[in-house]
């Protein structure tokens, strides 16, 4: 019979935080209790998802985590639109594009720089990369720009047709790049060569009876640190209402907690100097975040008849702009040094601070 081989705090955490669930609303430190199982089943989620991607190989290992926790943050978002009502239009606007300032920025900019820092120089694939983002440039700009110079509706909101078409494209988009991904040239999104030295990349992979259990404990985590993070939503907006700031930065942090464990996942990959990995989850998670949650909300907005505002403020477009950029240029090589870490993480600082400080 083969061997789980599970750490058992791997398989604790997950059942841990739905049972911390029953104790939401009591305050004080069961808020402190909650915020550390969140913190549990985003590393669980971490590693399940490594042990998938071991075993069923790039690049769908990297592709099952991203739509996983996709999935999730669709799931929070039309929760919450669901309960704030036609006052929530703006919220998957929010969170799409948080999603992608954190992953294109942030993200990025932290593999980036740690990858360098260790290995001196990382070199990926630049037919992969340059595919997702000419297909991330065209949804961002189509969801989240084109909106405010349409003329058939006022303000930043497509009208009914605009939103169930781009809705559509955004899928459309979406599904074309998964294809390419995974069936018709596979090879762009594979690393240039195995190292020697990756213990882990050449690692035995796991059974199946192990692959499958991760599966189910990868599923049960992830609807853990969502539902944790939207427990923890109330407190948050207390807090940032408390400090006097927007609350654009509520929708920050709840994006930056669902995008945590395929955040450090990609950074795990990027110090074991495998770039390409930590670059397919990052572009394929900030695409599955506008290719997927996008259709959803138009659907949830148009069946009740509420508005979806999508379009930016000026600022907001100009840091997608600049972010849209400095990718292409960091990245159209097919290698990096810390030079390109560095500047995005000064593009997410900029970004952080004139969240707080509009």
């Amino acid at each position: 019979m083969p061997r789980l081989a599970l750490p058992a705090w791997t398989w604790l955490s997950p059942p841990i935080g739905w049972l911390l669930l029953l104790g939401y609303g009591l305050g004080g430190a069961m808020n402190l209790a909650l915020a550390a199982g969140l913190i549990a089943c985003v590393l669980a989620a971490v590693h399940h998802a490594e042990v998938v991607a071991h075993k069923i190989g790039e690049p769908y290992g990297t592709l099952v985590l991203a739509i996983a926790v996709t999935v999730i943050e669709v799931a929070l978002i039309v929760s919450l639109m669901l309960s704030g009502g036609p006052e929530a239009s703006g919220l998957a606007r929010d969170t799409v594009f948080a999603a992608i300032m954190i992953i294109l920025n942030g993200l990025v900019g932290l593999c980036l720089l740690l990858g360098a820092a260790r290995h001196l120089e990382q070199r990926f694939g630049q037919a992969g990369v340059s595919a997702g983002l000419a297909t991330l440039a065209a949804l961002a700009v189509l969801t989240m720009v084109l909106p405010n110079y349409t003329t058939t509706t006022a303000g930043p909101v497509y009208s009914g047709s605009q939103l169930a078409f781009v809705g559509l494209v955004s899928l459309v988009l979406y599904g074309v790049y998964v294809l390419i991904q995974t069936v018709r040239h596979r090879d762009y999104f594979l690393p240039s060569g195995a190292l020697a030295h990756d213990e882990e990349a050449h690692a035995e992979p796991p059974g199946v009876m192990a692959a499958w259990v991760s599966v189910g404990l990868l599923v049960v985590s992830l609807g853990a640190v969502v539902l944790l993070a939207k427990s923890l939503a109330p407190t948050l907006e207390a807090a940032v209402a408390d400090a006097g700031a927007p609350k654009a930065v509520v929708g920050v942090i709840i994006a930056a907690l669902v995008l945590a464990p395929e955040s450090l996942a990609a950074v795990r990959a990027a110090r074991a100097n495998r770039l390409q990995t930590s670059l397919n989850l990052a572009l394929g998670s900030a695409l599955a975040s506008i290719g997927l949650t996008i259709p959803v909300v138009a659907a949830v907005s148009l069946y009740l008849g509420w508005p979806l505002s999508l379009g930016l403020d000026g600022k907001s477009t100009v840091l997608l702009m600049l972010t849209l950029i400095v990718t292409t240029l960091s990245l159209g090589v097919g290698r990096t040094t810390v030079l390109q870490g560095v500047v995005h993480l000064v593009i997410f600082a900029v970004y952080l601070f004139t969240t707080v400080v509009p």
